[in-house]
């Protein structure tokens, strides 16, 4: 009789995580209840997949996993509140009271419009509104009111009890499984009105008896009152909600008809086939073929066609896309264009893909560019309806640092100590009662739900309306997202196809347009088997020169590949997945690279196991991809292909504590116990694929993305200064743009300040030079960069800064900033003098203003005005540069305040191996890990005097004595050491060197700069 259950899922409100309600209901021998989630459907999947899963199976009361089931059923609601007052609460009769439901609150999500005080008329709901909010004898037929046990004194008290008893009944919402609920709950509540905890108004709270009870003791609470039960029993007994959980909810057909839409996929998967085949190999035909009898088999034909008509839709607008995932596995969609992976070649493990026993079709993930992606959205949507699509959700969850931060500011403390106990907890955990109690707190809120968000990129289509499982929210991105999220989706029987925006495709595309307009080259970035041979890409792998290119930019991913001495496609494949955060952290990284030199040097190794490396021939007997997981399970331990599957899937945090991971992980020791192998070998290869399987690529995924390495490693080779600048006008990639200007620098593009004659918006090139666009000018607004580009198209080049004032109607601070980052250097006057003619022409303006454009009948340069000696220091540019752009165009060395740079540079770390040596860097990225045993250390990628790249190590004891403290630059001393041929420094101590100051003359001593180290003030036109 519990019509009003809450879980975490009311966020900021409700306690319970989903498997807690559960588990109170089977403490409390409760049989049903109402799950209604304030304002969101987001639980009820989990709670049905619960149900599903503890229900007995049989007369023993044991369910399928042999441990005692619980039969609970349960009923759907929503608890509608207009900010935190509660309207009324809403209880489907049934699946079509859910749809209608879910429709309501969507309608109002979508619209941005509040909710009504009065439920709207429905067919297939009950409604209970609160005590004392409606009067009674206005109520329809299927609504009452609630009355909670605090309230039966007023009850009785009312005009309407007697009269009207069949209108009232028992609630009593269900929010808190114990007492130490309640204060976490009130802790939620703090957060989310960002209050302290002692200013928290009670009319913001739940009421403290908010718990589950026997449902003998709910009718003794009500007692006086057995009507209200009643009623309560009767609205439960009246609701039935019914989901076949795991029973394919997709669209179900493309065209309309089944046998049209597989005619459409044989007869274009056949053709791609012949073009990228040879039709006359037996072998390749019957692979093609047992792939299409599993297509049909799982009913999986429309999956592909939705995916393949949008690849279709992509080519068809000239979007560069790229397909990835498990469906890269498959021939089929190889041959539809769907994916660029060949899995023929690469042996891409079928039952990866496919396998009989599999129920979930191929994931494909379709990359789009950037700034084509929404567009592929809107076309999905307009094809297939805002009634069967939307955008799959996600949840996020309170972690350790945001819990900390969060109940610091409810508890009061200052923002210094909140910061302290955030980034240094275990020392500040016992410092006071206030931070025991913080502590204590942030244990029982970290992993809770904390809001809605939207998934990267999943978007769902439904045969039945969207709202039939769910209603949906609306926000800023433009497009309706689900309240549920991907594993409740796959629970549910509906899997997502996932359109990401990628910025690496964005800077190919980039790429390519300047080449044609600088060089004239049309470039086709497609001929990757030819790029496979290009020995330019082999050298730039080879020698980790790969700052920018996709994915393998990285300094950890440089290191590696420098360590592997990388010049192939497959090794750059696994080298995609083994640089994930579970191979690398486990050993078998360094256990990979230890046995890639022994092969390459003829020796041998000592695998775990002979199967374990006849499984894995190919990546030396260590587990590099997903499917390594499926086949050890199935081949190795003996297990079938969907429980090997499973197992793959559920390393995942989530999955993990799933019964069905429980079983198949037993079953696997199990096996490996029945097949003889020692404890030993059982507990590493365990160890293995625990430490990996949930962060790694599956292999097609990986060559996926070595296909576009490769890409971005053939224009780096080839066209270095047009792909450094289409690297920065895609303002993605793992570093800051200063030092992608720096690289186009190191490659011979001579860098150029703004200039309203030669620069547009975004970065662009002429010859060797490249001009920094608008958009890097800090506080110059876009309507000022709009107008200069039409009117300097409409009227041609700007012959002076009168002139430019003239045509570009703007404010003196928009016309100082373009001064000061040199914009009118083509004048050949002084900043001074530009800043001076700028405020003395706009300030006649504003004297006179009947003097327009208009009125101008000859555009003439004023006559000069005698001006006495204007001084300007040259390090003034860097710092205005520094300014306006976040960084200097200079040598950014000129700027220390002391010549200090140290006794080595990375060109001489090679003669210092095992040496302790001094180096000063200018600092690029840092990373910040964690030891195994959870301690902070650091990684670090500096350039040198020289301008370039070294790398550092900061072991825990370095990290905790000399942190980094921002941007800039730093002297280290330790050793150099060499780790297959990569060289890096071990630091044993570190300061932050001294910039000059701003104010020239306040420093110790002037340093005058060089003519040839400056790069911004020279004018190339």
């Amino acid at each position: 009789m519990f019509l009003n259950c809450h879980t975490a899922f009311s966020f900021k409100y409700g306690t319970l995580q989903v498997e807690d309600l559960f588990n109170e209901a089977q403490r409390c021998g409760v049989k049903k209840l109402v799950l209604t989630e304030i304002n969101n459907t987001a639980s009820y999947i989990e709670l049905l997949r619960l149900c599903k899963e503890k229900q007995p199976i049989d007369e023993s009361g044991l369910n399928r996993f042999g441990k005692p089931g619980y039969a609970l059923d349960i009923a759907l609601g929503i608890e509608f509140r207009k900010e935190d007052k509660l309207l009324y609460v809403a209880i489907a009769r049934n699946n079509a009271g859910f749809e209608e439901m879910n429709r309501f609150l969507s309608f109002h999500n979508i619209r941005g419009t509040a909710l009504p005080e009065q439920a709207p008329e429905w067919k297939n709901v009950f409604v209970i509104y609160p005590f004392g909010k409606r009067e009674s004898q206005h109520l329809r037929t299927y609504e009452f009111i609630g009355i909670k046990k605090h309230e039966l004194n007023r009850f009785v008290l009312s005009s309407f009890a007697k009269s009207l008893p069949g209108k009232f009944v028992a609630l009593h919402p269900v929010t808190f499984a114990k007492k130490r609920d309640f204060n976490v709950h009130r802790l939620l509540r703090a957060i989310h009105h960002n209050t302290l905890l002692s200013k928290l108004p009670e009319h913001l709270q739940a009421r403290e008896d908010e718990m589950m009870m026997p449902e003998r003791e709910f009718e003794l609470s009500f007692a006086g009152f057995p009507q209200l039960t009643a009623n309560a029993k009767k609205i439960l007994d009246a609701c039935n909600i019914h989901f076949d959980l795991g029973v394919d909810k997709n669209k179900q057909s493309f065209s309309g008809d089944h046998d049209v839409d597989w005619e459409q996929l044989v007869t274009d998967a056949w053709n791609g086939f012949q073009q990228r085949y040879e039709a006359v190999n037996e072998k390749l035909r019957e692979r093609f073929q047992r792939e299409l009898n599993i297509i049909k088999e799982k009913k999986f034909c429309t999956y592909y066609l939705i995916a393949y008509d949008l690849i279709k839709h992509a080519k068809e607008k000239g979007y560069d896309f790229v397909g990835r995932g498990s469906g890269a596995n498959s021939m089929v969609a190889y041959c539809l264009g769907i994916t660029n992976v060949d899995p023929i070649e690469l042996d891409l493990y079928f039952e990866r893909f496919l396998n009989p026993e599999r129920t979930s079709p191929p994931d494909f993930d379709l990359d789009f560019s950037w700034d084509n992606r929404d567009a592929s959205y809107e076309y999905l949507f307009s094809k297939y309806g805002p009634e069967h699509i939307c955008l799959l959700g996600t949840h996020v969850t309170y972690q350790n640092r945001s819990v900390l931060r969060e109940l610091g500011k409810v508890f009061g403390l200052p923002k210094e100590e909140i910061n302290q106990i955030v980034e240094e907890p275990e020392r500040h955990r016992s410092r006071d009662h206030i931070t025991e109690l913080i502590f204590k707190y942030a244990s029982y809120i970290q992993d809770l739900p904390s809001n809605m968000s939207i998934h990267a990129g999943g978007v769902l289509i439904t045969e039945k309306p969207i709202y039939a499982y769910t209603a949906i929210h609306f926000p800023p991105k433009g497009y309706p997202v689900s309240h549920f999220e991907m594993n409740n989706a796959e629970d549910l029987g509906i899997f997502k196809f996932d359109i990401l925006s990628q910025r690496g495709l964005g800077h190919l595309k980039e790429t390519v347009k300047h080449v044609k307009r600088n060089q004239n080259i049309d470039v086709d970035i497609h001929r990757f088997r030819d790029f496979k041979k290009d020995e330019k890409i082999k050298s730039l792998l080879r020698d980790s020169h790969a700052m920018g290119c996709f994915y393998v930019e990285s300094p950890a991913m440089r290191m590696l590949l420098g360590k592997l001495k990388c010049e192939d496609y497959l090794t750059l494949v696994a080298a995609s997945s083994i640089i994930r955060p579970g191979v690398a952290r486990s050993g078998m990284m360094r256990a990979y690279i230890e046995r890639f030199h022994k092969v390459r040097n003829g020796e041998s190794y000592d695998p775990i196991h002979p199967k374990i490396d006849e499984l894995m021939k190919e990546t030396f007997g260590v587990m590099v991809y997903q499917e390594d997981v499926i086949k050890v399970a199935h081949h190795f331990a003996d297990m079938s292909l969907s429980e090997a599957d499973v197992l793959r899937r559920s390393m995942s945090g989530k999955m993990r504590s799933r019964e069905s991971f429980k079983k198949v992980e037993q079953k696997f020791f199990d096996n490996c116990a029945r097949l003889g192998y020692t404890k030993e070998v059982t507990d590493r290869v365990w160890y293995e694929i625990e430490s990996f399987a949930g962060y790694s690529f599956a292999k097609g995924h990986s060559a996926s993305y070595a296909v576009e390495s490769y890409q971005s490693l053939y224009l780096k080779a080839h066209y270095p200064l047009e792909f450094m600048v289409g690297v920065i006008n895609n303002f993605g990639g793992f570093y800051s743009t200063e030092f992608y200007f720096h690289e186009a620098r190191r490659s011979g593009g001579k860098i150029n300040a703004p200039c309203v004659n030669r620069s547009e918006r975004l970065t662009t090139i002429y010859g060797d030079e490249i001009f920094i666009g608008f958009i890097h000018l800090k506080s110059l607004e876009s309507k000022v960069v709009e107008a200069i580009m039409v009117d300097r198209e409409r009227q041609g080049p700007f012959t002076g800064l009168d002139n430019f004032l003239n045509r570009i109607s703007t404010t003196l601070e928009q016309v100082r900033i373009l001064i000061r980052l040199g914009a009118f250097r083509f004048t050949g006057k002084s900043k001074q003098r530009l800043l001076w003619e700028a405020m003395l022409y706009l300030s006649n303006r504003a004297a006179n203003k009947s003097r327009t454009q208009s009125t101008v009948l000859f555009d003439t340069e004023p006559g000069e005005y005698p001006l006495p000696v204007l001084q300007r220091q040259p390090l003034e540019d860097a710092f205005d540069e520094i300014e306006l752009l976040g960084f200097p165009l200079c040598d950014p060395f000129i700027l220390l305040e002391a010549p200090c740079q140290g006794d080595t540079t990375e060109k001489e770390m090679a003669s210092c191996i095992r040496k302790t040596v001094s180096m000063v860097g200018y600092l690029v990225t840092t990373k910040n890990t964690r030891t195994l045993k959870g301690e902070s250390m650091h990684f670090g990628t500096f350039y040198d005097r020289n301008g370039d790249f070294f790398d550092t190590v900061h072991f825990p004891n370095v990290a905790r004595g000399f942190p980094f403290r921002g941007r800039g630059f730093y002297e280290m001393r330790g050793k150099v050491v060499e780790d297959f041929g990569v060289l890096s420094l071990e630091v044993d101590s570190m300061k932050k060197l001294p910039m000059i100051s701003k104010r020239i003359e306040q420093t110790k001593e002037f340093i005058e700069m060089p003519r040839e180290s400056r790069h911004s003030v020279q004018s190339h036109e």
